[in-house]
This record gives C-alpha cells, sequence and structure tokens, in this order.
C-alpha cells in the first residue's frame, strides 16, 4: 500500500511539471513575434557644416530593445539616393569634406531576444564648408503659386558677400515639408507648372567664396493652386478645403495581442480626421475600429495600436483597410496593409 502512494504521487509530480513546462513554452511562443517595432523615428543634432559632430538619438520603440546600431548615409540634396558612408557607424558622426553639398541621414537598427528592426531619421540640412559664408537673411519667394504664373528667389543676405549663387527648385507637400528636387528647376524663376497644383514650392541657394560654399532653403512659397482666371485667393482656399484627405499606410505590426499601424495624413482642411480600421480574415467576421487624429496643418505622421478581437489572433493572413474623412466628410481613398500572425 505505501509503495502504491509513493508511485501515485511521482505521477501527480511529473504531471505538474508537465503542465508547468506546456506554460512556459507557450509563454516564450507568446514572445517570439515580439520584435522591436520603431514608434518616433530618430533624429539628427548638431550641425550639418564640415568639420562638426552631428549625433542621433534612438528614437522610440516597442519591444525593449537590448542594443542599438548605426550607419550614416550621404544623400542628394533632398535627401534621396542615400548610400553607406563607410566605417560611420557610432551615433555620434564627424561631417568631412566629402559631404558638402549633400545631405545626411542615419539608420538606426534596434535588437531584441526576439530579432531586430530598423529606422531612418529625416535627412539633415545641406552639409556646409568649414569657411562657407553665412546666410543672416534668408532667401525669399516671391510671386504668384498659380499655374502658369512665375516665382521669383531673392538672394538673401550673407557674410562675407558671396562671389556666385546656384539655385536648385523644390516642390514640397502642402505643409512645406517632405520637399523633393524638381529636375532642370536651376534658374533665379520659376515656371509654376500643373504638377505643383496642391504643393509648395522652394528653392535651395547656394551661395560661393573662395573659401567655400553654403546652402540654404528659401522660404516656402503659398500653396500652389490651378489657373483660374475667376477664382479669387479666397475662392481658392475653399476650393482647397474641398480636397479629400490623402493617406499613406506605412507600417502594420504585431506586438503581443495589439496591432500596432502608422499612416501619413495629409488634408487642407486641419482639425480632427476620422480614421476607420476594418479588418479582414478568411472564414472570420470582418471587424472595424474607428478612432481619430488631430491634424493642425498640411500632414501629420501618427501610431495607433489597438488589440484586434480574439478570432484575428490566430494565425492565417490579416488584410486591414484604412480610410480618412475630415470634418466635411470627404473621404480618403482606400489604403491596406496585410500581416500574418504567426
Amino acid at each position: 500500500m505505501h509503495l502504491r502512494r509513493i508511485r501515485r504521487r511521482g505521477a501527480v509530480a511529473l504531471a505538474a511539471f508537465g503542465v508547468a513546462a506546456g506554460v512556459v513554452g507557450a509563454a516564450a511562443y507568446g514572445r517570439a513575434s515580439a520584435a522591436p517595432t520603431n514608434t518616433t523615428p530618430p533624429k539628427i543634432s548638431g550641425t550639418a557644416r564640415e568639420g562638426s559632430e552631428v549625433t542621433t538619438g534612438n528614437g522610440t520603440w516597442t519591444g525593449n530593445p537590448a542594443s542599438f546600431t548605426y550607419q550614416w548615409q550621404r544623400c542628394a540634396t533632398d535627401g534621396t539616393a542615400c548610400g553607406n558612408i563607410s566605417g560611420a557607424n557610432k551615433s555620434a558622426y564627424t561631417v568631412v569634406a566629402g559631404d558638402v553639398s549633400h545631405t545626411l541621414r542615419v539608420v538606426v537598427t534596434a535588437t531584441n531576444a526576439d530579432g531586430k528592426a530598423s529606422a531612418t531619421s529625416d535627412p539633415s540640412d545641406v552639409v556646409d564648408s568649414k569657411d562657407g559664408p553665412k546666410n543672416t537673411v534668408r532667401p525669399a519667394v516671391s510671386g504668384s503659386a498659380r499655374v502658369g504664373e512665375e516665382l521669383t528667389v531673392s538672394n538673401g543676405t550673407w557674410t562675407p558677400a558671396p562671389t556666385s549663387f546656384r539655385r536648385l527648385w523644390q516642390r514640397c507637400d502642402a505643409s512645406g515639408e517632405d520637399c523633393r528636387n524638381i529636375t532642370g528647376a536651376t534658374g533665379r524663376t520659376y515656371g509654376v507648372r500643373s504638377a505643383d497644383v496642391g504643393h509648395r514650392l522652394r528653392a535651395l541657394s547656394t551661395a560661393s567664396t573662395a573659401a567655400g560654399v553654403s546652402t540654404v532653403a528659401s522660404s516656402p512659397s503659398p500653396v500652389v493652386v490651378g489657373n483660374t482666371s475667376t477664382v479669387t485667393t479666397t475662392t481658392s482656399t475653399t476650393v482647397q478645403g474641398n480636397r479629400a484627405p490623402r493617406l499613406k499606410f506605412i507600417s502594420l505590426r504585431w506586438f503581443g495581442r495589439s496591432l500596432y499601424a502608422r499612416f501619413r495624413v495629409c488634408d487642407d482642411d486641419p482639425g480632427r480626421i476620422g480614421m476607420t480600421a476594418r479588418h479582414n480574415k478568411a472564414r472570420s467576421l470582418p471587424y472595424t475600429r474607428r478612432m481619430t487624429v488631430a491634424l493642425s496643418f498640411g500632414c501629420g505622421t501618427y501610431t495607433r495600436h489597438w488589440a484586434p478581437p480574439v478570432r484575428f489572433r490566430s494565425s492565417g493572413l490579416l488584410v486591414v483597410q484604412l480610410r480618412a474623412s475630415d470634418s466635411g466628410h470627404r473621404l480618403s481613398t482606400v489604403v491596406r496593409r496585410s500581416i500574418r500572425h504567426r
């Protein structure tokens, strides 16, 4: 009888151990997809001038990264066409002569036990020569921001006085950000064209002396409107306000039970923007979640997270559709991202 009790207690202990091991294994599996997720991009600090040091923060991440690595890049004047700078893999970087008349950006990679992810900073200002002239009054754009009209950029004021100037016009979004070079637009004047409607325009002015060069961006133009002679300035604002929001789906990631969505909204009617997230998955009833973001002007980038119903957290492909609605109930086009839950 005594031997039977010992055997029974041993069996119970083994069963309890098996349950505990299963719980630990399930918990470890639950963490398997918890790689870092970036919620705020890294940002470059410091002066973009030859011989100066620029630094980057890590940005903000979920997933408790254990370590970070860095890769600095040299880009065109509008932050495109970037290439890695050999050996520039610390959080600080000393600007060299080869960076002059380029922009810089940095790629930060976060790593934890479950994986790694990267995020890229916005580009720096255009790098100046060590002894290039100093700008004291920024160049300004004048003229009518209307298709068929002409804009002119001033030289601004510099010390010492430059011997020559180069210019390159850029097309920006409605908030004056995310500016891109316009091929061939290198004169002091620029003829406004239909591709500029809904954008702002500015010019990069590069001043040269015998000692070096420096580049500064002009003030932006007003938002460009179409060439309709009967439209007054007041009416133009109303027409722009009637445009539907523009929406870009940047990323979609799982973190535990929650979905993290990052997206960019642009609208010319500032205020509260309604967001609808519709979830679709095979053999599951659709699910819709509504939320709002506050848009002060032009464009904004946002991250929102939520826990979908349990039926969407099993393995399989999930498709999330985003749509934005402004205060005038004008709807953006639908944008989609798909993701698999492991």
